[in-house]
């Protein structure tokens, strides 16, 4: 067996990068290329956000299935050289739409048994989600993209002669969709297989909520809070904290746990088993929304007037582990955390989440400081919610700046004020205690707040940020590589 298997058991390095961030944002080359410049530095975790297919606002947060794949990060150099894409096809202006259905027409004009095998396989066993995902899609794109709770009413309530009248009315637009999530799950896992052959294992991110716009809602509206006309009653979020002074109103709907429990948990265990497929590890975004999640009444504006409700996070876990025994997983434990949360990640020996921006206030007792990480932890320099590492530096205050500059002082990081960010940030991370540090891909680089991911809170730019292979210069990179492999966390090294 692989030791990737066992990924939290030696001490590592990864890169949080997201598949969009890459130069072309896609499934291609540069995905293998990212693998192999991870491979170089000795980083042998590459953690991306959710993969999931997104609305127009493009965040991963917000995806319009729990399992399937964004159509977007197909790579369309690949589809040429299996040649269901001609290079005059990509060159003719259409956009990306329009291009798989070429693909597609393609795929079935030319007819090779092995992947039409494949592809019947693949309908065969995702028909559990695929079916009413792909009608879904259809149907969304019929109605112009309106949310399906304004659909006609026999179409929202899948009133069966509706639904059997629409699988025959959009036959072809479902085949097209099916075909689409059959390449990006092709796709991904011959990334997978090439990124586990270089020993280097993908870590993989699960929002805790499902948007209400999406396959899952409209499919199963049982297994949500909502009323009798199917509308949200509440919706989650969280309360004010370090992000923002009025808290963040996410607008997904909330669990109807009660439900969810009676059949043993059967929605969450199949989302569980295709992450689990995509990924060596998987990260639970939110994971205090297992055992209480903060419900914001649905006529709110804010997330101000909101209350704890309790969640069965225990059963669901217990669940998981049963029939998942090898999933490897890690909370998300950030924000208003209480002892009730962190029993239930130590009761599941989860580790949880340490961010270094997070550290220096001042007190000698913040949990985020490097001497107070424990093993069972994955540290930080910070996440995609946070700023980059050197717009954090550039944007605290002096008082700020001044209980940093002491820490680094009295612990022998600098020497006055010579503050070398982010890479100070980045030798603290690698030097702790963690078993696994991950280091966002704009520190490495050295970039500023104009790079940074996202802005909890925000609608506007973000998800857009990607890099491109000039920005990585030798120096960066035998930098790196020097601080990982002299913090013991390269395995392949330390096997060699």
């Amino acid at each position: 067996m692989s030791y990737i298997s066992h990924v939290l058991e030696q001490r590592r390095a990864g890169v949080l990068l997201h598949i969009t961030s890459l130069p072309k944002g896609d499934l291609g080359q540069d995905a293998f290329k990212f693998v192999d410049f991870l491979s170089r530095v000795g980083a042998t975790v590459w953690q991306t956000l959710p993969l999931n297919m997104t609305h127009a606002d493009g965040s991963p947060y917000q995806c319009l299935s729990a399992h399937a794949g964004n159509p977007d990060l197909i790579s369309l150099d690949n589809l040429k050289e299996q040649q269901w894409l001609l290079l005059s096809d990509i060159d003719s202006g259409l956009d990306k739409a329009k291009l798989m259905e070429v693909a597609f027409k393609n795929f079935n004009r030319i007819n090779i048994p092995q992947a039409q095998a494949n592809f019947i396989r693949f309908i065969k066993q995702q028909a559990h989600w695929l079916d009413d995902f792909a009608l879904f899609i259809a149907l969304r794109n019929s109605y112009h993209h309106v949310s399906w709770c304004d659909w006609p009413s026999a179409l929202k309530l899948r009133q069966l002669d509706a639904i059997k009248q629409a699988q025959s009315d959009f036959a072809d637009d479902i085949a097209l969709e099916k075909f689409k999530q059959f390449i990006f799950f092709e796709q991904w896992h011959a990334l997978k297989e090439y990124a586990n052959s270089q020993n280097i294992a993908l870590f993989g991110d699960i929002p805790i909520f499902i948007s209400y716009d999406s396959a899952d809602v409209w499919a199963k509206p049982e297994i949500f809070k909502l009323d009798e006309d199917l509308n949200m009653t509440v919706v989650a979020g969280v309360p004010p904290d370090y992000f923002s002074e009025t808290g963040q109103r996410w607008g997904n709907p909330h669990y109807n746990w009660s439900a969810m429990k009676a059949d043993g948990f059967k929605w969450w265990l199949a989302r569980m088993r295709t992450q689990n497929a995509l990924f060596d590890m998987v990260r639970i975004d939110h994971f205090r929304g297992l055992e209480a999640a903060w419900e914001i009444p649905a006529d709110e504006p804010t997330a101000i007037n909101g209350a704890w409700e309790l969640a069965p996070g225990e059963a669901l876990l217990e669940a998981i582990i049963k029939h998942l025994p090898l999933i490897t997983l890690v909370a998300e434990d950030l924000g208003i955390i209480t002892d009730e949360v962190n029993a239930l990640r130590e009761k599941f020996d989860l580790p949880g989440m340490k961010i270094l921006q997070f550290a220096f206030d001042g007190s000698a007792e913040n949990p985020y400081l490097p001497e107070k990480i424990t093993q069972k932890s994955v540290v930080y320099t910070g996440t995609h919610d946070n700023d980059t590492s050197l717009g954090w530096y550039q944007g605290i205050n002096e008082d700020q700046k001044t209980i940093f500059h002491r820490y680094l002082n009295e612990h022998g990081y600098v020497e006055g004020n010579a503050v070398d960010m982010p890479f100070v940030l980045i030798d603290m991370a690698l030097a702790s205690n963690a078993t696994l540090a991950i280091i966002p891909m704009q520190d490495i680089l050295k970039l500023g707040s104009a790079d940074r991911m996202n802005t909890p809170g925000t609608m506007e730019g973000n998800w857009q940020w990607h890099f491109n292979w000039t920005q990585l210069d030798d120096g960066v990179v035998k930098a790196l590589e020097h601080s990982i492999l002299q913090n013991k966390r390269n395995p392949n090294a330390l096997r060699g």
